[in-house]
């Protein structure tokens, strides 16, 4: 049986996967070895099937001189040959290496992507198409999987994935996915397009030229498809990946609310989920937050897992300065999960106005002073605050409340002569305590905050209003015993918290 055409196999896939849109132009990553040179030329060939305007780009990434200027020029020839527009250029890769710390392929990965995407900007265009082969599929599960990569990494390579860094994105297109390196050589042979050779290939300080010239090798010692295995092993995880997708998808909204840059997760209902939905919504998570996943391993994902179930306020950090939180009803994930405190910071301490209103950042005190008299017929415990705490910010699935937490105001009631006149709002500080109401000892306020189930991240911005003898009011939780109304009261002080605008 004859053997269907390159060109032919490489269209079957690109319309199996509807990698390409003809709608606009198509960037094409050309390094000048065989296989980009391979893939421009099957484009070429395809140009009025699909419908295609491609623009060539190729990047100087200036780490082997003379070679490096050869392969550019190669690639200008070529695309005036074939008369395609290209855009070639030369960044500094290993000044972009020194600069933020990385290995040299991962700096030359981003520094490619980011041309890439540059260069897809400047002529409208969002997809980039790469000369990705079936060889670069079975490496990169390799890497994926002794670097200890879960399901996302035992996929391999994608057809299509998205790519997004410092702003810029752009969707990567690989046509050639299918074909094998030994294919594109012979198809450049074939068509005497004579690629460059990248001697740096050859090489085996980057992981994967050991993986190429060495592992991949011995392992066919072992299994001579050994090939053939792990792209069926990359199908199956794609398959699996897939279905969890799906599942995650459904629950997400049930699950996890998203606000002001954090994303909040409802902590009985993701524990009572299987691990792989677990792990599975954590990295939804983080990459719907940083955009990618490429600093994230599987062991920051595990140490996630096994901080599911500590106390309430242990943290983890992450890459990219990424903190999960663990609160008493939820998990926070987010650059600052503070911000999803329905309180504003308080900053000192300011007097009240008695009576009168008070003005604070954030808040409005109102003050005022009723005799026992006007009272007559209501019961002593109309006059007392609720003992009821303000609801924690997960509700029946709904997502944070946030601000609609505290859009009511909240009254409490004082014996006057027990306050003094002159009161304060504040937040806590080290060494507060208080007898909260209904109890016959004082207690640590920091203990009272941990037994009501605050959030670690709610507790310094609570108001916390006292006189210059002690804490009066712990306010949307608690008033102080030694403060309340009684029936020998004879001046009430009422005070009301209302939340302004910010």
């Amino acid at each position: 049986m004859t053997p269907e055409p390159l060109e032919q196999r490489v269209l079957h896939f690109i319309q199996k996967h509807r990698l390409i849109s003809s709608s606009e132009p198509l960037v094409v990553a050309v390094s000048g070895g065989p296989d980009s040179v391979c893939l421009l030329h099957i484009l070429v060939k395809l140009q009025k099937e699909l419908n295609l305007k491609l623009h060539v780009a190729h990047l100087n990434h200036q780490l082997r001189g003379a070679e490096s200027e050869a392969d550019a020029r190669y690639v200008a020839n070529l695309s005036r040959r074939l008369n395609i527009p290209a855009t070639i250029e030369r960044r500094d890769v290993k000044a972009y290496q020194d600069q933020h710390h990385l290995s040299l392929e991962e700096a030359a990965r981003e520094v490619r992507y980011t041309f890439l995407a540059q260069v897809a900007k400047s002529i409208g265009a969002s997809q980039a198409a790469t000369g990705h082969t079936a060889d670069d599929h079975i490496e990169t599960i390799l890497m994926h999987l002794i670097r200890g990569a879960g399901t996302r990494g035992l996929r391999g390579l994608q057809p299509s994935s998205r790519w997004q860094s410092g702003g810029e994105s752009l969707t990567i297109v690989r046509p050639l996915l299918p074909v094998s390196r030994q294919e594109t050589n012979d198809y450049c042979r074939h068509h005497r397009l004579k690629p460059r050779i990248d001697a740096s290939n050859l090489s085996l300080s980057p992981l994967r030229n050991r993986i190429r010239h060495q592992l991949l090798p011995l392992l066919k010692s072992y299994n001579p498809r050994v090939a053939e295995a792990l792209l069926r092993t990359a199908r199956i995880a794609a398959d699996d990946l897939t279905f969890i997708d799906m599942e995650g998808t459904q629950l997400w909204s049930e699950i996890a609310h998203e606000q002001e840059g954090i994303i909040a997760l409802d902590k009985e209902k993701f524990l009572n989920l299987p691990s792989a939905l677990k792990r599975h919504l954590l990295l939804t998570s983080i990459e719907k937050l940083l955009g990618n996943l490429k600093d994230i391993e599987m062991h920051h994902i595990e140490e996630m897992m096994s901080a599911l179930t500590k106390p309430a306020g242990k943290r983890l950090i992450l890459p990219e300065g990424l903190i999960f939180s663990i609160e008493y009803n939820r998990y926070l994930l987010g650059h600052d999960p503070e911000a999803l405190a329905p309180f504003p910071i308080l900053v000192g301490e300011s007097q009240v106005n008695i009576p009168g209103e008070t003005v604070l950042p954030g808040w409005r005190v109102k003050a005022t002073i009723i005799d026992t008299s006007a009272l007559k017929g209501k019961s002593e415990g109309a006059l007392a605050p609720s003992e009821t705490p303000i609801p924690l910010p997960l509700d029946e699935g709904k997502g944070i409340k946030g601000m609609e937490l505290i859009n009511n105001d909240f009254i409490a009631h004082f014996d006057f002569a027990k306050t003094g006149g002159k009161i304060f709002v504040r937040s806590r500080r080290a060494g507060d305590h208080f007898q909260p109401l209904g109890m016959s000892q004082p207690k640590k306020l920091s203990e009272f905050m941990v037994d009501a189930k605050i959030p670690r991240t709610w507790r310094q911005r609570i108001p916390v209003v006292c006189s210059p003898q002690h804490i009066l009011w712990v306010v949307g939780w608690r008033i102080d015993e030694q403060a309340k109304v009684t029936d020998s009261t004879k001046q009430v002080l009422c005070l009301e918290m209302v939340r302004s605008a910010k």
